[in-house]
C-alpha cells in the first residue's frame, strides 16, 4: 500500500477503481480503517477512481501520541490527494470522516466537486464525554470499549442477522492504537463547525441513520439547514449506515455523485 509523509506522520492510502474515472475520496470513521469502505469501493469503483486512506492514528497510518486537530486531519487528506496526483475529487466521509469533509469544504473548497457527509455532525458530543473517553482508552486500551461501540453503531437486528460484518468492525476497533484513537477523540472534542459550514458552496449530500444514537438525525438536519442547497437522506440504520444498509447507501451516493 502506498504512503506519504503528512504533517509529521506517515499516512497509508489505497487507489482502486476505474482508471479513467473521476476521483472519489473516502474517509473513515473513528475506530475503523479504510476497509470500512470495501463494499462502496467495489460498487462505486465501476464509475470512479477511488482513493481511500487510513486517518492518522488508525489502520496502517502512524499514531503519534498527543492531541490531534482537524487542521491535522484535513491537511492529511490534502497531502494524500497530492501524493496520489489528485487535483480535484468528490469526497465521502462518515462520522469523523464527515467532519473532515466539512473542514475541507470550508478550508479547501477548490479541491472538491461534491461532498457526501454521512452519520456526522458539525459538533459531535461534548467536551466532558470526549475527555472521559480519552482517559478511559489511555488507561484501559481499546478492547473494553469495543462492545459498547458496536452496540451504538449497529441496530440489534443487524447484529443478530449479520454477525460476521459486526465482528469485522469489532476487530477494527480493537486493533486501533489507543494513542491514535485518543488523539482523534481530542480533535472531535475541540471542533465546532456549526457556524463555519454556512460558507460551504459545494453540492452536498447529508446521510443519516434513523437509529443512530451517536450522530442522530437532528445533527444531519442541522448540517442540511446550514449548507445552502444540500440534501438529506435518512437510511434505516444506526451509525455505520454504509455497512448496515450497504446497497441502499451505495446507490444513494452513486446517484448523487453522477447527477
Amino acid at each position: 500500500m502506498p504512503e506519504t509523509a503528512a504533517n509529521g506522520a506517515i499516512i497509508h492510502y489505497d487507489i482502486s477503481g476505474r482508471p479513467d474515472g473521476p476521483w472519489l475520496v473516502f474517509s473513515n470513521s473513528l475506530g475503523t480503517d479504510l476497509r470500512m469502505w470495501d463494499a462502496q469501493t467495489a460498487a462505486l469503483g465501476r464509475d470512479f477512481r477511488v482513493l481511500r486512506y487510513d486517518t492518522r492514528g488508525h489502520g496502517q497510518s502512524d499514531a503519534p501520541s498527543g492531541d490531534y486537530s482537524f487542521d491535522d486531519l484535513g491537511r492529511d487528506a490534502l497531502a494524500v490527494m497530492d501524493a496520489a496526483g489528485v487535483d480535484k475529487a468528490c469526497f465521502c466521509g462518515l462520522s469523523m470522516g464527515g467532519v473532515t469533509g466539512m473542514w475541507l469544504g470550508v478550508n479547501a473548497p477548490e479541491r472538491f466537486e461534491k461532498l457526501v457527509l454521512c452519520n456526522t455532525g458539525a459538533k459531535i458530543g461534548d467536551t466532558e464525554t470526549w475527555q472521559q473517553r480519552i482517559d478511559t482508552v489511555l488507561s484501559t486500551g481499546m478492547a473494553p470499549l469495543a462492545e459498547a461501540v458496536v452496540d451504538r453503531w449497529f441496530t440489534k437486528r443487524f447484529q443478530n442477522e449479520q454477525p460476521a460484518a459486526v465482528d469485522r468492525i469489532r476487530a477494527m476497533i480493537k486493533a486501533t492504537p489507543a494513542a491514535g484513537y485518543a488523539g482523534c477523540c481530542a480533535a472531535l472534542r475541540d471542533i465546532d463547525l456549526r457556524e463555519a459550514i454556512a460558507a460551504i458552496d459545494l453540492p452536498t449530500l447529508v446521510v443519516a441513520g434513523r437509529h443512530d444514537p451517536s450522530t442522530p438525525v437532528a445533527n444531519a438536519e442541522e448540517i442540511r439547514a446550514a449548507i445552502k442547497g444540500s440534501r438529506l437522506v435518512v437510511l434505516d440504520a444506526a451509525h455505520l449506515s454504509n455497512i448496515e444498509q450497504e446497497a441502499e447507501f451505495s446507490e444513494t451516493v452513486s446517484t448523487f455523485l453522477k447527477a
